[in-house]
């Protein structure tokens, strides 16, 4: 009996000894992966990595899957991995190449889009472009770019004429964050291009009741 619990206990061992080193061997791979792209100085991957990486990935630096793995990966900061974060988002993606990363997209994308997860996405986009510590707007420009990046992909018409306004307007300089997710409120409620579901006494960021009525004025 003894003998047979002294196996027992011998191959349990063993056996959860191989995914240990299974997924040790893994980390060793995206870690490696990762110093490929990183400068060596800052011990990041810093925007001129990003841009190589992108690069090998045969897609522009502004494509939003590259926002979608900043998200996924967590980034805190605009045009930087860490190495922490980089694992963390390449493990959950089971990317330690540049082959498996590209075979990834799709799915990522995809999770991104559940209903689940696009709204922390779309917070998380504006927060990612705030690139300096305390600041809380993003300027006009930025946020028409943004919005034509993230909003766009599931509300085109809508962000095509809010972005029109914010050109057009001369109000507001910068956006902040409770405008940003009026604008996604506004998307998903209101009916469109009829607005006849908009209601101004309801509370809704002043900027989209300037917004709905600069609509209803050059509604063609």
């Amino acid at each position: 009996m003894r003998r047979a619990s002294r196996k027992s206990s011998s191959s349990t061992a063993t056996a959860s000894a191989g995914p240990t080193k299974a997924v040790s061997k893994e980390v060793e791979r995206i870690d490696q992966f990762f110093y490929t792209y990183a400068d060596n100085s800052s011990g990041m991957i810093d925007p001129e990595g990003i841009e190589t990486l992108c690069a090998h990935l045969e897609v522009p630096h502004t494509d939003v899957r590259i926002l979608m793995l900043a998200w996924k990966m967590g980034c805190e900061k605009q045009g930087y991995f860490t190495l922490d974060e980089w694992r963390n988002g390449l493990k959950a993606l089971r990317a330690d190449n540049i082959s498996k990363l590209k075979k990834a997209f799709p799915e990522l994308v995809q999770e991104v889009m559940r209903t689940s997860n696009f709204m922390e996405f779309y917070t998380y986009a504006f927060r990612y472009c705030l690139t300096e510590d305390k600041k809380k707007c993003i300027e006009i420009p930025v946020a028409c770019e943004l919005l034509n990046l993230v909003l766009a992909l599931q509300f085109r018409p809508q962000v095509d004429k809010l972005n029109n306004y914010l050109k057009y307007q001369n109000d507001y300089k910068v956006i902040n964050m409770d405008q940003w997710i009026g604008f996604f409120r506004f998307c998903n409620e209101i009916n469109f291009p009829s607005l006849d579901n908009y209601d101004s006494d309801l509370a809704w960021p002043l900027i989209l009741d300037n917004f709905v009525e600069w609509l209803r004025e050059n509604k063609s």
